[in-house]
Formats: C-alpha cells, sequence, structure tokens
C-alpha cells in the first residue's frame, strides 16, 4: 500500500482548494416586471423573454 511521505501541511491544503468557493449568481433586472432574474432566461413572475410573451402562464399565477 503506497502512503504519503510527509504530511500535507494546512497551506498546502487550502491553496489546492482556494478554487472551491462559491461564487455569487448574476441577477439583472425583468424589463417588463422589474423583478431580479437570470440573464438570458424567460421571467419566471412574468413569462417574457426579450419584450415578448414566451410562457403563457406564469409560475406564480393561480390556477383557476
Amino acid at each position: 500500500m503506497i502512503v504519503p511521505k510527509r504530511k500535507t501541511s494546512k497551506q498546502r491544503k487550502h491553496l489546492r482548494r482556494s478554487h472551491h468557493a462559491l461564487e455569487i449568481t448574476t441577477l439583472v433586472e425583468c424589463q417588463n416586471c422589474k423583478q431580479q432574474i437570470i440573464p438570458h432566461q424567460a421571467c419566471q413572475y412574468c413569462g417574457f423573454y426579450k419584450n415578448k410573451k414566451v410562457i403563457k402562464k406564469a409560475l406564480n399565477d393561480k390556477i383557476s
């Protein structure tokens, strides 16, 4: 069985894992309803994308 010759230091371990941090999601304002949405996606609140209605029923509308 292969065993490491020396203990990995805390600094070396943390330097190796420095790219594992999570990034903040970019949000933009919907031009139609002014809600914060992910760019290049249809708005989940009003159903518009590039000033056109692309989703017939928005997610937050009540089903009647």
